[in-house]
């Protein structure tokens, strides 16, 4: 199977996926940006379950990943993932742990029985990452995955909030 990719712009709160990825922090208790929107249209349930995940694990690391329901949304499970703060590590660091996010992300979607995964563009809101440098670790990451795992999800989809990103994420798909 060969894995499809997309980039679309939208609000990923109401993309149809059977996961879509939540680029959390670290307490797992919704906050701005992606996650608050997410935890706010999802729901009570999503909390919960971040609830019970924090007291059994403590708070999550970044480059890891968990996964919840997703509650009200229109997806079946949200992957939340702790993407790297620019500039507490190095650039080198930076983008290991970044595409720790998405391999991991994709890693419980898969094992969840995922066929499609939908990514926010990770990092690059209140945590500064550098938007081009971002989109480029990103593909860089899920195309490496979907091609070296057995039975990869079918569709990944990157949804960009705005024009800027998606015009980032479109060019470096059509140049795969």
């Amino acid at each position: 199977m060969v894995t499809r990719f997309e980039a679309i712009q939208g609000d990923i709160t109401t993309v149809d996926a059977d996961v879509i990825v939540n680029a959390a922090n670290s307490s797992l208790m919704g906050g701005g940006g992606v996650d608050g929107a997410i935890h706010r249209a999802g729901g009570p349930a999503i909390r919960a379950e971040c609830k019970v995940i924090v007291a059994r694990q403590g708070r999550l690391h970044t480059g890891q990943a968990v996964i919840t329901t997703a509650g009200d949304l229109p997806a079946r499970h949200v992957v939340h993932t702790v993407g790297p703060i620019w500039g507490n590590v190095t650039e080198d660091e930076a983008v290991q742990l970044l595409a720790s996010c998405y391999r991991n992300s994709l890693d419980l979607s898969r094992e969840a029985g995922a066929e499609s995964v939908a990514f926010p563009s990770i990092s690059t809101g209140v945590y500064r990452f550098p938007k081009a440098l971002a989109a480029r670790t990103a593909v860089g990451a899920v195309t490496e995955w979907a091609a070296l795992v057995p039975r990869p999800v079918e569709k990944v989809t990157f949804v960009s909030f705005g024009p800027e990103d998606l015009d980032l994420y479109q060019q470096l798909l059509g140049a795969e």
